[in-house]
């Protein structure tokens, strides 16, 4: 998922779909959108949504659009995270890899880049992105729909792309995750603004307050990021900083 994929501009070409009859595909994930019918249907719990993604030729089409740069703008949020150079920084949701390249090029030679996904086709279409294009400090895996599978204290950065309200149950993912980073570390979710055409239906769409709040109860301090992304808003997640 583009997003576990991070699933981006796919929902509305999923609408275009259903209004000329050709429906015909199920909807999860981790990057927010169905290129190809079905409808989203919840979790167990009430919390996400459920995608097939092992069609990975549809998924590069959808998620490697070069339109996508238009409003994703990618290297602008990869700027919003203030990587340095030698950092472990972790794609959760990568789906076809679209942030890899970015976020190689951001942790530099030094450091170190997880592509992580539910669906193993897309891991190994990264794996295989990743030698193609000599993103040598770049390893993808695939991950439990419910767990980033992160060792403590492992990544310095972790990012989200279009699959936050996609996960099952977000609060204990928020739990895994801040343990996870490491005393400086941080999270960054992209998603869907309610107001935005793009995305998954308005019932599925979080605001950022909820996702905040989501992320306070999984033990992170969230704070809303300015940005400049027509779709799009970024909150971002750091760990409890004890006072002195």
């Amino acid at each position: 998922m583009d997003g576990v994929d991070g699933m981006d501009g796919v929902d509305e070409m999923d609408k275009k779909k259903r209004t000329t009859g050709m429906l015909g595909v199920t909807v999860i994930a981790l990057l927010a959108v169905a290129c190809g019918g079905g409808e989203a249907k919840p979790h167990h719990g009430g919390h996400g949504m459920t995608h097939d993604f092992s069609d990975v030729d549809k998924w590069v089409a959808a998620f490697d659009d070069p339109a996508r740069a238009e409003w994703q703008k990618p290297e602008h949020v990869i700027a919003l995270m203030e990587i340095a150079e030698g950092m472990t920084a972790a794609d959760i949701g990568a789906g076809t890899g679209y942030f890899l390249p970015y976020l190689s090029r951001a942790v530099g030679p030094g450091g170190k880049v997880l592509g992580l996904d539910v669906e193993p086709n897309l891991v190994d279409h990264m794996t295989k992105r990743a030698a193609k294009e000599g993103l040598a400090n770049v390893a993808a895996r695939a991950v439990a729909p419910d767990d980033p599978g992160l060792e403590p204290a492992s990544v310095d950065r972790v990012l989200i792309v279009d699959t936050w309200h996609h996960l099952p149950d977000r609060v204990a993912y928020a739990k895994k995750i801040a343990a996870a980073l490491t005393p400086s570390g941080r999270l960054t979710i992209v998603d869907f603004t309610l107001e935005s055409d793009r995305g998954p239906s308005p019932k599925h769409k979080l605001s950022e307050e909820a996702l905040i709040a989501e992320l306070a109860a999984g033990g992170l301090v969230a704070r809303v990021v300015e940005e400049d992304l027509p779709d799009q808003y970024v909150v971002e997640g750091r760990l409890q900083v004890s006072a002195p």
